[in-house]
């Protein structure tokens, strides 16, 4: 197939890659657009995954309050380089994340973050609903399976749908911003306050 310009122009603006890899991208499956953007895709978090252990020592601190002041977020995100730290996008996704955090109240950074006594008392709770639902006990495990990643998404911040556009994960924004930056990003720590919350 004969990819032209104007393919690899609408592949561009869909993913971010460069000009060169989008092409190859559409060559690789014969103009594919949603083949393409996927291998695109899964080459950004290859990226990623290669840059996590680089240091990320530079960054933003983002104060956020939540209008009417009644909620405040504190976060701080890090990246390789002051010349990102100071970019706009990185400074927008820093706002972005803090209010997220504001309107979502993540517990944890990743699922991994989770107590082992409070995931076992969760794993208790969802088998003995499923079992009083009546479900089979053969795919009760499935069915507790399912709703834990429920449960992480729930309170996990990395792992919660981004509050203005729930198509898209938190360690996805990371993961695209990693890929556009070419750096490093982490969300180092947060903190949550709501006033009158019991301290």
């Amino acid at each position: 197939m004969n990819i032209t310009a104007q393919m690899v122009k609408e592949l561009r603006e869909a993913t971010g890659a460069g000009v060169l890899e989008a092409k190859k991208a559409l060559e690789a499956h014969d103009g594919d657009f949603e083949k393409a953007a996927d291998l695109l895709r899964e080459k950004g978090a290859a990226r990623a995954a290669k840059r996590a252990d680089r240091e990320a020592n530079e960054g933003v601190i983002e104060l956020y309050a939540h209008p009417g002041n009644r909620v405040g977020v504190i976060l701080e995100l890090n990246c390789e380089t002051d010349f990102v730290a100071r970019n706009e996008q990185f400074r927008e996704l820093a706002h972005d994340l803090a209010l997220h955090i504001a309107a979502m109240n993540p517990q944890y950074m990743n699922a991994e973050d989770v107590p082992q006594e409070e995931l076992d008392r969760e794993l208790d709770v969802l088998r003995n609903q499923a079992l009083a639902e009546g479900k089979p006990e053969a795919i009760v495990d499935k069915i507790v399976s399912g709703r834990l990643n429920k449960f992480y998404e729930e309170f996990c911040l990395m792992e919660q749908p981004f509050v203005k556009d729930e198509s898209i994960k938190i360690k996805d924004m990371i993961t695209e911003a990693v890929r556009t930056t070419g750096e490093n990003i982490k969300i180092r720590r947060f903190a949550r306050y709501e006033l009158g919350e019991a301290l």
